[in-house]
C-alpha cells in the first residue's frame, strides 16, 4: 500500500526480508495464519451479530400488539391483571414472575412455567393494564424477556442452534477476534512508522488496483472498527464457557463480583447471573404462595426502599423458605439494577442491593453486557453495533480476497506468497522467552486461543518440514 512517488523503473527494490524485524515477521505470520483459519468463525459471528444488534427493534416491530395497549384513564391493580392472566391460562396456573407495564401504553407481562419449555424460557401472557384484555401469549427468554424472533437470532449468534457444543464456535470467534485485530493494528503502526522514516508516500491512485487496493481497504476498515471489535471480543468472552469462567473467578478474587441479593430466609445468598438476559437458568416453579394481591404489596414496599423505575420484575418465592424479590431491569443508560428481597409472611425487607454500591468492575461488566446486547444506548447503540459487525465481516471478506490474489497461478508464478516462517529463529533469546511466556498466559486465560495456537504451530512446523524435505 505504501511506496514512493518515484517511477516504478527507478524505485529501489524491496528486500525480501520483512523490514519490521523478527517481531514484525512474527506478527505478520500470526495475523495471516489466524485470519485464514479462524476467519470463517469470525465471519459467521459477525453476520449473526449484525442481526442480533437490531433484534430489540425487531421485537418491537413484530410484537407491537402484544407489547403495547391503548392508554386509558384508569388502570387495574396488579392482582386484577394477574387474575385475568391466570383465568386465561387455566386452572392451577400460578405466575413465576410479573413485569408491570413500565409506561402508559405498555402491557403487563405475567409469566408462567411450563414443562414443555426449554431452560430459561417461560410462557408470557400480555395483559392490557387498563381493561384486563389479553393482548398476546408468547414464549419469553431470559432476563431480557426476548420474544421468539429475538430469541431465535440470539441463539443463532450464541450457538448456531446447536446447543452447548455450538457455544465453542462463538467462544473461538470472540477469543481470536482480539488477537487478529491487535496484530493487524500493530502491523499498521509499523508500516506507518517505516513510511515516515523513509519519507515514503502513498502510491498514485492509478497504480492502486488489485491486491494493493484490497490491502488499503482492509487496513482502513480495520482501523475504523478496532475499538468496537475489541469491545465485542471482551464482552463476548464473558459469556463463554471456558474463558468466561476465568473472568468470573478473577473478578471474584479481586472483589469485583456483582453483589448478591439474599433470598433464602435462613440466611443464604442467591448468586446473581449477569448473563441471564442471554442465557438464563430454568424458570422457577411456583410454590403456591404467589397470591395475586401479594404482588401489589411487595411492589409497594420495594418502591419505598430502592425501586424507583417502571421497568421491574416481581418474583414470588421459587421454593419454600425463600423471599419475594423485586428487581429493576432497566438496562438502558442510566442503568437501574437495584433489588430488594421481602419476606412474604412478615412483609419485612430481608436484603437489598443498590447499583450505586456495586464495585467498579461489576458496573463495567453490567454496562459492557448491555452495550454488547444493544440496549445500553437504545437505537444508537444498535446502529453502532450493526456498523461494527458489518465492518468485521468486511475485514474477513477482504482478507480472503487478498489471500486469493496472492495464490499461485496455473503457470506456477506467484502473485505473492504467505509470510515466511522462521521469525523466532531470528529472535534473541529474551524475545523467544517473552513470546512463549505471553502465548502461554493468553492460552491459559483463553483456552480456545491456546489449544488452536498449539495446533497451528504443530501443523505449520510439519508443513515446513515437508517443504524442506521436498527441496532437499
Amino acid at each position: 500500500m505504501i511506496d514512493t512517488l518515484v517511477p516504478p523503473s527507478q524505485a529501489r527494490p524491496r528486500p525480501a526480508r520483512s523490514r519490521g524485524g523478527w517481531f514484525g515477521s512474527l506478527l505478520l505470520r500470526l495475523h495471516f495464519s489466524a485470519g485464514l483459519l479462524v476467519g470463517p468463525f469470525i465471519l459467521v459471528a459477525a453476520t449473526s451479530g449484525a442481526l442480533y444488534a437490531i433484534a430489540p427493534t425487531l421485537d418491537e416491530l413484530v410484537y407491537g400488539h402484544e407489547l403495547h395497549a391503548p392508554v386509558t384513564a384508569t388502570s387495574l391493580s396488579l392482582a386484577e391483571q394477574i387474575t385475568a392472566a391466570e383465568a386465561y391460562v387455566g386452572e392451577g396456573a400460578v405466575p413465576t414472575a410479573v413485569r408491570p407495564a413500565p409506561e402508559p401504553g405498555d402491557t403487563t407481562r405475567v409469566m408462567f412455567a411450563e414443562d414443555d419449555l426449554a431452560a430459561s424460557e417461560s410462557r408470557a401472557v400480555f395483559v392490557d393494564p387498563g381493561t384486563g384484555e389479553i393482548r398476546g401469549d408468547l414464549t419469553a427468554y431470559g432476563t431480557s424477556g426476548s420474544l421468539p424472533v429475538r430469541t431465535w437470532i440470539s441463539n443463532l449468534h450464541r450457538n448456531l442452534h446447536l446447543g452447548e457444543p455450538g457455544r465453542l464456535y462463538s467462544e473461538l470467534a470472540a477469543s481470536w477476534l482480539a488477537v487478529v485485530v491487535l496484530a493487524g493494528a500493530a502491523l499498521w503502526v509499523q508500516r506507518i512508522r517505516r513510511a515516515r522514516v523513509k519519507r515514503e508516500l502513498v502510491v498514485p491512485a492509478v497504480r492502486r488496483s488489485g491486491y494493493r487496493r484490497l490491502f488499503s481497504w482492509h487496513a482502513s476498515v480495520g482501523i475504523w472498527v478496532l475499538l468496537g471489535a475489541l469491545m465485542l471480543s471482551a464482552t463476548g468472552i464473558t459469556w463463554s464457557t471456558y474463558a468466561g469462567a476465568n473472568v468470573s473467578a478473577a473478578r471474584a478474587a479481586i472483589g469485583g463480583a456483582t453483589p448478591a441479593l439474599r433470598t433464602d430466609l435462613s440466611g443464604a445468598e442467591e448468586a446473581p447471573d449477569e448473563h441471564a438476559a442471554h442465557h438464563g437458568g430454568a424458570a422457577p416453579m411456583p410454590t403456591g404462595e404467589a397470591n395475586p394481591a401479594t404482588f401489589d404489596a411487595v411492589l409497594a414496599i420495594a418502591r419505598r426502599i430502592n425501586v424507583d423505575t417502571g421497568e421491574v420484575e416481581i418474583k414470588p418465592p421459587a421454593a419454600s423458605g425463600q423471599a419475594w424479590t423485586v428487581t429493576e431491569i432497566k438496562r438502558s443508560f442510566p442503568t437501574e439494577a437495584d433489588a430488594v428481597a421481602i419476606d412474604g409472611a412478615t412483609m419485612q425487607v430481608v436484603s437489598r442491593v443498590d447499583f450505586a454500591d456495586f464495585p467498579l468492575l461489576a458496573k463495567l461488566a453490567r454496562w459492557g453486557i448491555d452495550l454488547h446486547m444493544g440496549v445500553l444506548f437504545g437505537w444508537v447503540n444498535q446502529l453502532a453495533l450493526l456498523l461494527i459487525a458489518v465492518g468485521i465481516g468486511t475485514l474477513v471478506v477482504l482478507g480472503y480476497a487478498m489471500w486469493w490474489r496472492r495464490r499461485p497461478t496455473r503457470g506456477g508464478k506467484r502473485m505473492g506468497s504467505a509470510p515466511a516462517r522462521g521469525a523466532l529463529r531470528a529472535a534473541p533469546w529474551w524475545g523467544v522467552l517473552a513470546v512463549v511466556a505471553v502465548a502461554g498466559l493468553i492460552g491459559w486465560w483463553l483456552p480456545l486461543v491456546g489449544y488452536p495456537l498449539v495446533a497451528f504451530v504443530v501443523i505449520d512446523a510439519l508443513l515446513g518440514l515437508r517443504a524442506r524435505v521436498r527441496a532437499g
